[in-house]
């Protein structure tokens, strides 16, 4: 694949290389292919169950897997493990209130904690609250506490081909026909980036016509705020008049239209550990505050030690920093020009934290039931020892009140997921050949069905079978 990279398959001019260097190294190594048919059966074909050392590339999730900076292991060697009040804790305030803007947050232990002291705390049986895509944790937790989550996603996020801008943004005609309705909204979500629907990002101008709906029905907006560095990227790079705009100033007017937001600190927090929980409401916030001491610890620690603080409150600066920011999106795109190129089916444009293979058109025999996106990534690690994930109907179970904008079943997509600043283009290159090899015996491949799940996130822990 390298020899056809100079026809037209690189990036247009010439590219920087990474804004750092390698301190460290972590041999990894593959597996022989008999070897990893054994694995992946003895983890009864659930990518999940495989242990790490077992896999050579892992584009599984980039939550938690990021390489840190010298700078955040300074900051955990220098943290004090205070249980109260420690200097980390003071260091992450100080953050969240200069790139947030925020003066109220709860430390908790990743972003699901968040999700899952926002429900509990704010939602009750038979509330509905709507989002431009749930993801899995977010959705999980809503519905152990008995409110109904609903997707608006805009109508260009049905077309997987479609290079609109902004595919992640938010349905406001039907948000609006939700909150006029009799149904009780105790808050609307936005997530930035949308991960369920490609990575695709949000515009500043939805986000704030969002907010706009929301506030004119009394309901506050929350941000699913995991990647808003990358969401701020894409603001500038693609939205009418932002082309000029630092990165802090698009961070700062983003977070500004909402109410409060849920982060998990193991995507754009940089960190391998942590999360935050940020609300506007002094009110609201006490409630969570006193539902955080029963069940991550106390207010000024979570569910972090002092020393997660400490790489959180250094890794959001380091996440907004230009430098970083082009190399991190240029890698992903990279992948994503590579695969299309060579006829691989992706969802376009380009998010910024994964490649989404569009798996139902992969593999067009497998049907939408035998899980045309696990098989694909069944294939992946057999073919390559590339671990990666389903988002389609095995995640989300699809369900009528599941369905997106104009009744279209939700697409069937491989996500490949790139942890940051962990691996090179080498590693690339050598995902996209693989990718390539299967596309060439696609009738090779073959769907599953399961064997044994449990009833909530059953892609997690399922056990399945290939037909």
């Amino acid at each position: 694949m390298r020899a056809n990279h100079s026809n037209g398959h690189s990036l247009d001019g010439e590219a920087l290389p990474e804004p750092f260097r390698a301190k460290m190294v972590e041999p990894i190594r593959l597996l022989p292919k008999p070897e990893r048919e054994q694995r992946l059966a003895e983890a009864g074909h659930n990518l999940f169950r495989l242990k790490a050392d077992d896999v050579f590339v892992d584009l599984l999730t980039d939550s938690g897997t990021s390489a840190m900076s010298d700078s955040q292991w300074a900051a955990l060697m220098r943290a004090d493990p205070a249980y109260a009040g420690s200097r980390p804790f003071h260091d992450l305030a100080r953050t969240v209130n200069d790139v947030f803007g925020y003066d109220q947050f709860l430390p908790v232990h990743q972003g699901r904690a968040a999700e899952h002291l926002l429900a509990a705390t704010l939602a009750k049986p038979g509330d509905v609250i709507p989002s431009n895509h749930h993801f899995d944790t977010t959705r999980a937790n809503l519905a152990a506490v008995g409110a109904k989550p609903v997707d608006f996603p805009c109508r260009e996020s049905l077309d997987p081909d479609g290079r609109e801008s902004f595919k992640g943004n938010m349905d406001t005609e039907r948000l609006e026909e939700l909150l006029a309705s009799r149904a009780h909204v105790p808050f609307v979500m936005l997530t930035i980036t949308d991960n369920a629907g490609g990575g695709q990002p949000v515009s500043l101008a939805n986000i704030r016509r969002v907010h706009e709906i929301a506030n004119g029905h009394r309901v506050p907006l929350i941000l699913d705020s995991c990647r808003f560095a990358e969401n701020a990227w894409f603001v500038r790079e693609r939205e009418p008049g932002q082309a000029t705009r630092p990165i802090p100033d698009i961070v700062r007017d983003i977070f500004a239209a909402a109410d409060g937001f849920t982060f998990s600190a193991k995507k754009d927090g940089l960190a391998n550990m942590g999360g935050l929980l940020g609300l506007r409401s002094p009110e609201k916030m006490e409630r969570l505050r006193q539902r955080l001491i029963l069940v991550e610890g106390f207010p000024t620690y979570g569910g972090m030690s002092a020393r997660d603080m400490a790489t959180v409150a250094v890794g959001i600066r380091e996440a907004i920093e230009e430098a970083y920011l082009r190399s991190r999106i240029r890698q992903v795109g990279l992948l994503h020009r590579w695969l299309s190129a060579y006829g691989v089916p992706v969802v376009r444009p380009a998010g910024g934290h994964a490649v989404y293979v569009n798996a139902g058109r992969m593999l067009p025999h497998v049907a939408p039931e035998e899980f045309p996106g696990h098989a694909l990534a069944c294939a992946l690690y057999r073919e390559g020892g590339i671990r990666s994930c389903e988002i389609g109907s095995l995640m989300f179970d699809a369900t009528p009140d599941d369905a997106t904008a104009g009744g279209s079943r939700r697409l069937e997509l491989t996500r490949l997921a790139i942890p940051r600043r962990v691996y090179s283009d080498n590693h690339l290159d050598y995902v996209a050949r693989t990718a390539i090899r299967i596309l060439e015996s696609a009738h090779d491949v073959h769907g599953l069905r399961i064997t044994q799940a449990p009833a909530s996130l059953r892609h997690f822990s399922a056990r399945l079978q290939p037909l």
